[in-house]
């Protein structure tokens, strides 16, 4: 852990960013390229509508995830500043609180979702000849909550510590176990929609699996005692308060995939609900490696915060902005200028892949700034900032796609629904560098 101390505070930003943050978006790339392996399966495999039916399905997905990363990253962002003050035992009371935390939320989500499975598709926009495959496949997925939920805010915490490695492994373990079951579950056993589904809750048990053996073996330079685990509500509370901009984006994509799911419905059809879906995911892995910069990004920030070492504060932030916006524009070049190969991997329909490329293209045009907006958000939740990170959070959604798209498309129609997200991210672009630009010039 000292050396841990040492070279967050020490070493070259560069150096620091790289050595964070590469491991943190290889695991990131193969943690979203599953999720992308599962669509190019089950469009391969099960056709047209089981692509909607993922569409229907990954808002609901999110909320387990964002309800994770409120845990893990409210934590994370106080166990980085506790080290950085040299305050080691709050940092341990901490991480031993989120893990308490994050396996009661996950078993309370999966009963919510096994009680109201039903009306919660209806409501994200599943219609009579989708709902069926929406159904299969959350019904297994609900099933591993617990172990995701446990998985995913524990390696936030492992992030915390300065341990990139550990953490990759976490990701690259599940990512690779769901790669390899996919086929076996979707074609060998002829499961479908359902086999996607089982693959990944394996492919969770087998993460936390691991993450309980780094905690409980003295791996960790955090060492959780037993009443570590008892949770402290004072805690309990600031990890909800800075973790809240997760559970905002949330709240915000629920609501957003409500309106677009039934607008599209509304406006277009159901091929448009599948495309979208592919969108989606294919987006989710183009910009993954984001949030790799980000995780390698908040220790270097927070730790050096707690310090009261502004300058290096200062530096990793603008490091970090270069890094995600290169990443965004590679995004970028690949979808807008590539698009009916990309939808190629995911479905042989010509109608789909035709009616595809215009969106595509409208859709993905300010990928180059959103990187710069994923940053800004995390670079407050770092600071421990949670007002500034949690309308982040929300502006591209809440405040500017969802009206926009219940406005837009009455003078535009379907077109309305598609210039609505150009729009929001420009928007939201906007409201990110006057916080940023305001927040650095007072530090």
């Amino acid at each position: 852990m000292n050396d841990h101390k040492y070279e967050l505070g020490h070493e070259n930003i560069g150096s620091l960013l790289f050595k964070y943050s590469t491991p943190a978006m290889t695991a990131m790339v193969v943690n979203s390229a599953y999720n992308l392996v599962d669509t190019i399966f089950v469009g391969k495999g099960a056709g047209t509508l089981a692509l909607a039916g993922l569409a229907v399905s990954f808002p609901i997905q999110m909320i387990t995830v964002s309800l994770a990363h409120m845990i893990g990253m409210g934590a994370a962002s106080i166990i980085s500043r506790s080290l950085g003050a040299g305050e080691q035992r709050h940092a341990e009371r901490t991480a031993g609180t989120a893990f308490t935390v994050s396996a009661i939320v996950g078993l309370i989500w999966t009963i919510v979702g096994f009680i109201f499975l039903h009306p919660l598709l209806r409501l994200f926009g599943a219609t009579e000849s989708i709902f069926p495959y929406a159904r299969d496949y959350m019904t297994i997925i609900f099933i591993g909550n617990v172990f995701f939920n446990c998985s995913m805010s524990s390696n936030n915490i492992i992030q915390s510590e300065g341990n990139a490695g550990t953490f990759m492994k976490v990701i690259l373990i599940g990512g690779i176990a769901n790669i390899i079951l996919d086929p076996v579950f979707i074609f060998g056993f002829k499961m479908g929609i359902a086999g996607a589904a089982l693959a990944t809750i394996i492919a969770q048990f087998l993460s936390f699996l691991y993450v309980a053996y780094y905690f409980f073996t003295g791996k960790s330079s955090l060492k959780i005692r037993r009443e570590d685990l008892n949770p402290n509500f004072s805690l309990l509370w600031e990890i909800f308060k800075i973790g809240a901009s997760a559970l905002g984006r949330s709240i915000a994509g629920s609501i957003m995939a409500i309106v677009i799911n039934n607008s599209l419905i509304a406006y277009g059809s159901e091929l448009h609900l599948a495309i979208m879906g592919v969108i989606n995911r294919s987006m989710m892995f183009l910009i993954m490696p984001l949030f790799g910069i980000v995780q390698g990004l908040q220790p270097i920030i927070g730790f050096n915060y707690g310090a009261k070492n502004i300058s290096r504060v200062k530096s990793a932030l603008s490091l970090g902005i270069r890094a995600a916006t290169v990443i965004s524009s590679m995004g970028f070049i690949l979808l807008f200028f590539f698009p009916s190969q990309v939808m190629r991997l995911f479905s042989d329909s010509e109608e789909l892949i035709t009616t595809a490329v215009p969106i595509i293209r409208l859709i993905v045009f300010p990928l180059p700034v959103v990187g710069f907006q994923i940053v800004g958000a995390s670079f407050f939740q770092a600071l421990g900032k949670a007002k500034p990170a949690l309308l982040l959070s929300m502006a591209r959604q809440l405040l500017f796609l969802v009206p926009l798209i219940l406005i837009l498309p009455r003078f535009m129609g379907f077109n309305g629904v598609i210039y609505s997200f150009p729009l929001s991210d420009l928007l939201s672009f906007s409201v990110t560098l006057i916080l940023i630009w305001n927040t650095v010039r007072g530090l």
